[in-house]
């Protein structure tokens, strides 16, 4: 320690740190693009590709060769260290940002790199703005230094993660909003004679302009079920994905309908019924407690000036008074 600071200055420590940590994330990053696939692995991969009667090997060697070219399985390299690696963080971040609307098959990843590049980057921001804070000559200690380079790191790591806890919560506020419109517009198509899967479809074109994260919603739902999935599947994937109770309630009531053979166009009725009446008394729920909220507007900013103008006058004329004694 006495050497470094001889040679670098009482942040020799610190400096010489950081240059390490620097050069083994440049050599583990090396390693990582030179590492080269696992013949196991790809004996594998053609094992699970090949179909019978297509001829496995050629079966098997065409994704092989189509995934050496894509650029997701350059990206592949990285998922060690830009995705959890434990199965329920990784599940938990992958639906957390569906809901805030990133539905890419590299979400995690690129959301994982985001927040390492955020977090080195302010991390050596911070570092430069202290070296150059010391030599215009301020005295900066190691722990005034250490503030000045940790707390950026520290806010680049953590503000990716409340810009998607925004996202999520505007999302659901848009999809709550919207919901009770787009279930009266799926009776008005039903009941016009369309099926289901018609109305899903024309509730999401019409919904578009208006309400687009709940119109992309049901349009997956739509063209799961062209694809031919499961219905109640397709339901509860939309739940999943929306993490709003409504959605949830009305993805059950669609599922016990299917199942037991009653009337959608009844179903929907009351539960558009039901939208309605929520949505009304939530309005009057913000409006109850819009007073409360004004309290303090109100105490800090009237009932002073009122003082002052009551008491103003009297306090000038004790003081003319006195002073004339």
């Amino acid at each position: 320690m006495a050497s470094l600071a001889n040679l670098l200055g009482p942040y020799g420590m610190i400096f010489a740190v950081s240059a390490l940590a620097a050069i083994l994330l440049a050599l583990s990053v090396a390693m990582y693009l030179k590492d080269r696939d696992d013949p196991l692995d790809r004996i594998r991969a053609e094992r699970e590709g090949a179909r019978p009667g297509t001829g496995g090997a050629v079966a098997g060697a065409l994704p092989a060769r189509l995934r050496l070219d894509s650029s997701e399985d350059k990206f592949e390299k990285f998922s060690s260290f830009l995705e959890p690696q434990d199965e329920g963080t990784l599940s938990s971040l992958r639906l957390q940002l569906m809901r805030a609307g990133y539905r890419g098959k590299d979400a995690v990843r690129v959301f994982k790199g985001v927040q390492m590049l955020a977090a080195v980057g302010l991390l050596a921001a911070g570092a430069v703005y202290a070296l150059t804070q010391q030599a215009a000559g301020a005295e900066l200690g190691a722990k005034e230094f250490a503030m000045y380079v940790l707390l950026p790191g520290l806010a680049g790591y953590m503000y990716p993660r409340h810009y998607i806890s925004k996202r999520v919560a505007a999302r659901e506020a848009e999809i709550v909003q919207g919901f009770p419109d787009s279930l009266d517009l799926m009776l008005v198509c039903i009941e016009a004679g369309q099926s289901m899967d018609q109305s899903i479809m024309r509730v999401a074109n019409e919904m578009m302009d208006s309400y687009p994260s709940l119109a992309l919603e049901y349009q997956t739902v739509a063209h799961q079920m062209k694809a031919g999935m499961d219905k109640a599947q397709v339901y509860r994937d939309m739940a999943e994905r929306c993490g709003v109770p409504d959605i949830t309630s009305f993805t059950t009531v669609l599922i016990q309908s299917q199942t037991f053979g009653t009337s959608i166009s009844d179903a929907l009725k009351v539960y558009s019924d039901e939208m309605r009446d929520k949505r009304i008394m939530r309005a009057e729920e913000k409006a109850n407690t819009l007073p409360t909220k004004m309290t303090l507007a109100t105490m800090m900013f009237t009932l002073p000036p009122l003082m002052i103008i009551l008491v103003a006058p009297s306090i000038l004329e004790i003081t003319t008074s006195l002073g004339g004694q």
